[in-house]
């Protein structure tokens, strides 16, 4: 397929590559065995844990369960995309990575606008210090209690107050870019630059790279703060302010703290608190969510505490229902009345502010703080309202242990059942239950099981959930289970290597070439029902996590043909022999 990395490039690559050396350029590694041994790079330990296995090209941490291969340890360690962990195991091994010209194209399109706001992003920075007009911003900084070091750590900047900051300093083709990025304007007599007399805020994806600025107003402009226009580079929904830092100062994130400013991840990461992020969009959607997941799965919301902040918590807590997966937490933490985390952490200190984010209420529990908002539950109108707002949204839930347990809550809360009605089996000498055989009476024929190949299983849920092709990537390398998912793989890699993080974007990428259109009608050919997109993703795991299981039973008795197992082995065996039997029952 046109624009996609080879997938025999890719394992000729790794092929090349000795992890060894790779990982221990970065970490300091001890011979053990056949193998070696370090303290884990993804999480705080004492004892070593962490396991590379030079003949198997893999490593794995026994204490957080971290594993994959060299392109996955770039990934996590030096917070690389797939496309610049594949480019950096080529340079080192000194190969080419395979593009066609199109793919070229686009590459360059984007390096030249990253380059420019690059530059922009340094005279900003560069305004802060040395330009005459600094004063009024060093002491707005000043009297917002940053210091000197986190003003450097995230970049912080000025724009002066003159209309035409930027073009003198610019080439040609770098005011090209720059009016591309929409932050300089070509539509008056000269250049206009849309942020005049505001401290900048470079916004940086998760590898480093400026993609936008938020500007806040140092005079009385009607709009406090404003943000870069959308770009080919900077897609608002997708991106998370304060996310490259939070990696930086955190070798591995076990959780975010989602605020609502830039001042207020600023300033939280001067008391210590240095996993704070802001989404960039007025509200917090799904495109977001799906963004901060990929980084970890626990998300503290945290709100003013005014009623802006409240109605912006409950439509988080709505966009995060069919988000709600097993070993995802989600938290919400609703601030005193008149603060937010900037003024807050200044008057209780890093302690105390950490402590009411570990008091945060879990998404179950918030849930019926919203929707018991008003009501008196002694009351049974009360009651009945509270059923009709919370049902269906309990429906929206992607976990069904969670959905059952906020079901659980919902009847205890209302003394009732839900969907309290069930079918009763006809007796077969019941003439008042028997259905008439004609009609509208006529009995429903038994549902019909819809069997897809596991492979194309995995593919469809890709198709409506590309942002989860990461992750099916790496279950299926780290599982070995390649040679049954071929086309999952193939599909998950052109997922990464065009970026593509929704299922409107998919579509437009198969739309807009031919070859791709073709392989997929072909790649589809044989599915005879389409499900709803959350079955879709449910069958996809559960045929993920089978294939895992049966091929690690396989090893296991593979392994006790030729040795003894372990008594770990033989229990693990045993568990996955009973698992392998319920599941084909």
């Amino acid at each position: 397929m046109a624009g996609m990395i080879p997938q025999p490039f890719i394992d000729d690559l790794l092929n090349r590559i000795n992890i060894v050396d790779l990982i221990s350029s970065r970490v300091p590694l001890k011979r053990s065995g056949g193998g070696y041994k370090a303290c884990c790079p993804f999480h705080k330990e004492k004892t070593p844990s962490f396991n590379v296995v030079p003949d198997k090209q893999f490593y794995h941490c026994f204490g957080c369960g971290a594993h994959g291969d060299a392109i996955s340890f770039l990934r996590e360690f030096e917070n690389q995309s797939f496309n610049d962990a594949v480019e950096e195991l080529a340079r080192l091994a000194g190969v080419e990575v395979p593009k066609d010209e199109a793919v070229k194209q686009q590459f360059d399109a984007s390096q030249r606008l990253i380059s420019a706001l690059a530059f922009a992003a340094d005279f900003y920075e560069q305004q802060l210090h040395q330009s005459p007009l600094r004063d009024h911003a060093q002491q707005y900084l000043r009297n917002r209690g940053l210091s000197s070091e986190i003003i450097d750590t995230y970049k912080l900047g000025f724009a002066p107050p003159d209309k035409n900051n930027l073009a003198p300093h610019c080439s040609s083709d770098r005011l090209n870019a720059l009016v591309e990025t929409k932050i300089v304007s070509n539509r008056y007599d000269r250049p206009f630059d849309l942020f005049q007399n505001r401290i900048m805020f470079p916004i940086r994806n998760p590898r480093g790279k400026t993609i936008a600025f938020g500007g806040r107003t140092l005079g009385n402009d009607k709009a406090k703060y404003i943000n870069s226009p959308e770009s080919s580079v900077f897609h608002k929904s997708n991106e998370i302010y304060g996310l490259y830092e939070a990696y930086q100062a955190n070798r591995h994130i076990e959780k975010l703290l989602v605020v609502e400013g830039y001042m207020d991840v600023v300033a939280l990461a001067q008391f210590g608190i240095t996993y704070a992020v802001a989404t960039l969009g007025t509200a917090t959607n799904q495109d977001n969510l799906n963004s901060l997941l990929r980084h970890c799965n626990h998300i503290i919301f945290c709100f003013d505490g005014d009623q802006a902040g409240l109605n912006a918590a409950q439509k988080a807590m709505h966009n995060c229902l069919p988000l709600a997966q097993d070993g995802v937490q989600i938290q919400f933490l609703l601030l005193p009345e008149g603060e937010d985390p900037d003024t807050l952490v200044r008057k209780e200190g890093q302690q105390q502010f950490e402590k009411r984010i570990t008091e945060a209420r879990p998404l179950s529990s918030f849930f019926f703080d919203v929707h018991c908002e008003g009501l008196n539950l002694d009351i049974p109108e009360h009651k009945g309202l509270l059923k009709k707002r919370a049902e269906p949204e309990i429906e929206l839930i992607a976990s069904q242990t969670i959905k059952a347990g906020i079901k659980e809550q919902l009847r205890s809360l209302t003394n009732s059942f839900f969907n309290r009605q069930k079918k009763q089996p006809f007796q077969k000498n019941d003439a008042r239950r028997q259905p008439k055989e004609s009609g509208y009476y006529k009995k429903a024929p038994p549902p019909v099981t819809v069997k897809r190949k596991p492979d194309i299983s995995v593919c469809l849920a890709l198709y409506f959930y590309p942002d989860k092709a990461a992750a099916f990537n790496t279950h299926i390398q780290q599982n070995s289970i390649t040679a049954q998912f071929p086309s999952t793989l193939n599909f998950a890699n052109y997922i990464l290597n065009h970026e593509i993080n929704t299922n409107k974007a998919l579509l437009i990428s198969i739309a807009t070439n031919s070859e791709n259109r073709n392989y997929f009608y072909t790649l589809f050919d044989d599915i005879e029902f389409i499900p709803l997109a959350e079955d879709a993703l449910q069958e996809a795991h559960d045929t993920l996590h089978k294939a895992a299981q049966e091929k690690r039973r396989d090893a296991l008795l593979e392994k006790s043909h030729s040795q003894p197992l372990s008594n770990e082995e033989k229990e693990e065996l045993r568990a996955l022999s009973t698992w392998g039997e319920k599941a084909t029952q």
